[in-house]
């Protein structure tokens, strides 16, 4: 007997992107109605698109929980990574990476459905770039962001941090490992990638990036840090400085119980997607509900044109970046 099509599980395709001439590989999984949003899931250094997609137990994938609750779901492949990195060797700054990714969403765009928007979900790494695609202007409605894994005050030295050449306290990606499927650590080797050079030297900046591309976020932003986050400072003071350049209409900051640095590899991932994807249901029910007003056009006149403007910096301070 045929299985009914609403109790197939959602399928999750290899799709490759054209971001201005350079190719960026995805993961798609989608709904068969129109979507609500599209959901970009964003990875972090060292990592690559599947790291949204557990499979080590069922229920543990956001591409098939987003497609299944009516959002499509685009895991990228970050500049550097995948499809792009024989044509970005050295891969991008943050900046950067932002212009490659508003190309890329704009050709996903161009002949697709995209709901209400887009909606970036990042981790860690993919964090930086969420914020900076945010502070830029992309082609079309960004609802709002859902970062995990990302502060801004470093909680380590940077010669722990692991870069291209692989070492670091790679530890402190896990955290206990009580806090993950026995079979997440042996399908996660086919995740990991190294991180681009010019990502590692960028590392140790993101302090000094953060207030400025913080302060030209107009989109709702949520933090969550897990129980046993060990890159990244999430005190009382650290959360207020994380708050305080931000311009976004609405700052959230979570804590994941029972989860380490990986939250989407561990036990907890279901939890925190549908806490992500309530965040965004949040986002869209404050779209639909708010008042007519006049559209603003909005200032860029202080975000740097590209990490090239860190460049002289970087000369002198090159160091592995984490993921």
């Amino acid at each position: 007997m045929t299985e009914p099509q609403s109790t197939r599980p959602p399928q999750v395709r290899r799709i490759t992107l054209d971001a201005a001439g350079v190719p960026l590989s995805a993961l798609l999984a989608e709904t068969p109605a129109p979507p609500r949003a599209v959901i970009v899931a964003i990875h972090g250094g060292g990592m690559s698109a599947g790291y949204f997609d557990s499979r080590a137990r069922p229920g543990l994938s956001l591409l098939t929980l987003g497609a299944e609750l009516g959002y499509t779901v685009l895991a990228i492949d970050r500049p550097g990574y995948g499809a792009s990195a024989e044509h970005l060797p050295d891969g991008q700054g943050v900046l950067d990476q932002a212009d490659t990714l508003n190309a890329a969403l704009a050709d996903f765009a161009r002949d697709r459905d995209i709901g209400g928007g887009f909606f970036l979900l990042a981790h860690s790494n993919g964090g930086k770039l969420a914020l900076a695609a945010g502070a830029r202007t992309g082609e079309h409605p960004l609802i709002g962001l859902d970062i995990s894994g990302l502060g801004s005050r470093l909680a380590v030295e940077p010669h722990q941090m692991p870069g291209s050449d692989g070492h670091g306290a790679w530890r402190k990606h896990w955290g206990a490992l009580r806090l993950y499927p026995p079979d997440a650590f042996r399908l996660g080797r086919s995740l990991v990638s190294p991180v681009p050079t010019r990502e590692a030297q960028e590392g140790p900046l993101w302090p000094e990036l953060y207030p400025g591309l913080a302060e030209l976020v107009r989109v709702p932003v949520r933090f969550t840090f897990a129980e046993q986050e060990q890159w990244w400072h999430f005190d009382e003071d650290a959360i207020a400085a994380l708050r305080r350049p931000l311009a976004a209409p609405r700052v959230a900051v979570d804590h994941q119980p029972d989860a380490g640095h990986n939250i989407s590899l561990g036990w907890a991932a279901r939890t925190y997607h549908l806490r992500a994807l309530a965040f965004l249901e949040e986002c869209l029910l404050a779209q639909d509900a708010a008042p007519p007003r006049p559209v603003r056009r909005r200032a860029t006149a202080e975000l740097p044109a590209s990490a090239g403007d860190f460049d002289n910096r970087l000369d002198d301070r090159a160091a592995p970046c984490l993921v």
